[in-house]
């Protein structure tokens, strides 16, 4: 089985600790948006295969679900992506004062390049400790 068959891509996983439960998040993604039943193929999908495999020594809870409209960006392709939208970018350090940068991505090949009302930015990515896409179209 693989989840493009299902006509969606993978966005990203992550499993956490929210109270006293853990989450295997499952995040999908289309062009043409997901909706619940691309999120209930996926998870009958792959549920009885983690199943099998059984990777995680503590009870969890699957979900599947969409990255949603303000997504976000963690891995290099994930700005790749979203090169020409609006996004909003924590820095770990202030640059020129600034930590906190709202703008259109304009490049995410070696570097993140920002363009903000101000200035135009170029950032390495271990620089950025938080970005998400802000972009409503």
């Amino acid at each position: 089985m693989c989840i493009r068959d299902r006509g969606v891509s993978l966005w990203d996983v992550r499993f956490l600790k929210e109270g006293a439960s853990w989450y295997l998040r499952v995040f999908i993604d289309s062009p043409n948006g997901i909706s619940i039943d691309d999120c209930t193929n996926v998870s009958h999908a792959i549920d009885p295969i983690i199943d099998e495999a059984d990777p995680i020594d503590v009870s969890y809870y699957l979900e599947v679900c969409s990255p949603g409209l303000e997504r976000e960006l963690t891995r290099p392709n994930h700005f790749e992506k979203s090169v020409g939208k609006t996004v909003k970018i924590k820095l770990y350090k202030a640059i020129d004062g600034v930590k906190e940068l709202t703008g259109i991505l304009k490049s995410a090949a070696e570097r993140v390049v920002i363009e903000t009302e101000n200035a135009e930015y170029s950032l390495d990515y271990k620089d950025i400790s938080k970005a998400r896409l802000c972009d409503f179209e």
